[in-house]
């Protein structure tokens, strides 16, 4: 009999800690069902989710207006917006090395009377890399060999300028003005960089419209200055496409010297140690020299030389 009653009451004891666990689980469940919809209701565009990235509302290149009213110019800006937008790793490098570049970019703009927004078309060619097209272009502008040298450039086996920033940028932009004195517009100057005067000048011509966004043209030009449109709504606002880089995450100009070649360099990598740093220091802030001597017409020539060896990446940020 006592073990009857105390079987009993150990199975009376089970059935509450089962009735306790069912209505602990219906409780925490219950809750977290709540907590997700609140989260559904407060976030409807939810961590992980694809979205398309906002269009503004209005957007400018070289202080023409963009007519975003029209279907087909907001559909191919939206295009653009997109693939920018989603390039992740190649956007976030051009928003960082634009840090070192852009100051000097946009110096020479100035002095040239180009519009600012042109920074925005050396991103579109290059995305601020001395790179190699499969038409041999070369350099953050992307010039041929040919109308490198028609502005100026110096191309021979010692020495490519389209690898020099500053230099190149002048260069670049002549090209723009003579385009624009030609064209009309900085904006069919811009598509003139990627289609040739020529081009442009014959479309136009065809078509009896001077207006770009109403010129049916090859599908790269087509793009082309929605391209550059991307990266300037891109760059100028980062946080409403989710990108967030911290300025020491930024990558920073590196204090320099210029030095005036004086004579024939037989050996770059031993003026280097004479100068107190490395042949790769040397190297990388003089791309555009491509060789391992200096001979020809050397005396032409200005080298940036860092202000000290191996610089520490901190001190950039003081």
């Amino acid at each position: 009999m006592i073990n009857n009653i105390k079987l009993k009451n150990r199975f009376y004891l089970l059935l509450i800690y089962i009735t306790l666990v069912e209505i602990g689980c219906t409780t925490a469940i219950g809750s977290e069902k709540e907590k997700k919809q609140e989260n559904i209701t407060a976030n409807p565009i939810r961590e992980n989710t694809i979205v398309s990235p906002p269009l503004p509302d209005q957007i400018t290149f070289a202080g023409e207006q963009v007519p975003l009213n029209v279907w087909w110019v907001r559909e191919r800006l939206d295009h653009e917006i997109i693939i920018v937008a989603y390039q992740h790793s190649r956007t976030l490098q051009t928003l960082k090395r634009s840090a070192r570049m852009m100051p000097t970019i946009e110096k020479i703009l100035r002095e040239e009377g180009v519009p600012e927004d042109f920074k925005y078309l050396c991103i579109a060619e290059s995305n601020l890399e001395n790179v190699v097209s499969p038409a041999k272009a070369s350099g953050y502008w992307q010039f041929l060999e040919v109308p490198g040298k028609k502005y100026g450039l110096v191309i021979n086996d010692e020495v490519d300028e389209r690898y020099h920033l500053e230099k190149a940028t002048h260069a670049a932009c002549q090209y723009l003005k003579n385009s624009r004195k030609l064209l009309g517009s900085w904006v069919l100057a811009a598509a003139a960089y990627n289609m040739g005067d020529n081009g442009v000048s014959k479309a136009i011509a065809d078509q009896n419209t001077k207006i770009y966004w109403d010129l049916a043209l090859n599908q790269e030009t087509s793009r082309y200055i929605y391209r550059i449109l991307a990266y300037k709504q891109l760059i100028e606002n980062p946080h409403l496409y989710g990108i967030n880089v911290l300025n020491s995450e930024l990558y920073h100009q590196i204090p320099c010297k210029e030095v005036k070649v004086t004579e024939p360099i037989p050996d770059l990598r031993v003026y280097a140690q004479a100068q107190g740093i490395t042949y790769l220091e040397l190297k990388v802030l003089n791309p555009w020299l491509r060789n391992t001597k200096l001979m020809k017409d050397a005396e032409l020539f200005t080298l940036k030389i860092p202000a000290k060896s191996k610089y520490n990446y901190y001190d950039l940020y003081e």
